[in-house]
């Protein structure tokens, strides 16, 4: 943990000063789509790896651990390192792809 110790040569107020507005922003807009989610007509997607995973990322954005960066950048990664005979789409997926479970 003490790798992280004083790696910032910014104060938090400065950090607080800077760069609070453009965050607040992000924060908005993952609350606004988590409202849509909730509001949903249909509800088909509550257990969708996806989302499963974009919610446990939020969560993870409130502890106290240092490496939070590290450990949402891999809830959000698809590990899977095989080749694919063929491409299966245009563009990732942006979380592994599970049955609920990460």
């Amino acid at each position: 943990m003490d790798r992280y110790r004083h790696s910032c040569p910014l104060s938090q107020q400065a950090l607080i000063d800077e760069f609070f507005i453009e965050h607040r922003v992000h924060v908005l807009e993952i609350a606004a789509f988590l409202d849509r989610m909730d509001r949903a007509t249909n509800r088909n997607a509550e257990g969708e790896f996806r989302y499963m995973a974009f919610k446990r990322a939020v969560a993870e954005l409130v502890t106290t651990d240092p490496g939070r960066v590290e450990r949402v950048q891999m809830i959000l990664s698809d590990r899977d390192v095989r080749l694919l005979e063929e491409r299966d789409q245009q563009s990732a997926w942006g979380a592994p792809q599970t049955n609920g479970t990460l």
